[in-house]
């Protein structure tokens, strides 16, 4: 599958964005996938989850009422709905195909998009 990340930019913090990544291949709607990012110097991060369903969500504690992860299987788009943005979600984000093992760990995604930088001013 390949996957393309967008929506990524410049905002003020309090502000938002949303991203969203198009991916390929006629079986979208069976992945489960998620979102990560990247400081720079830092391991990249854990975001959020969404089944293939959609009826199942996860996120990690430090986005938890400003992230939404959604999905819509008709468009073979994945979104990332970022409300109340502060300087430190400031990263490159990527979104992936979940595989197998730990949810929030790297290596259990097989494919991955090539980023959208998100920059949040102070």
């Amino acid at each position: 599958v390949q996957l393309q990340a967008s929506g990524g930019g410049l905002v003020q913090a309090g502000g938002y964005l949303r991203l969203s990544c198009a991916a390929s291949g006629r079986t979208f709607s069976s992945y489960t996938l998620g979102w990560f990012r990247q400081a720079p110097g830092k391991e990249r991060e854990f975001v959020a989850i969404i089944s293939w369903s959609a009826g199942s969500t996860y996120y990690t504690d430090s986005v938890k009422g400003r992230f939404t992860i959604s999905r819509d299987n008709a468009k073979n788009t994945v979104y990332l709905q970022m409300d109340s943005l502060k300087p430190e979600d400031t990263a490159v984000y990527y979104c992936a195909r979940y595989s197998s093992g730990i949810l929030y760990y790297p290596t259990s995604f097989d494919s991955w998009g090539q980023g959208t930088q998100v920059t949040v001013s102070s």
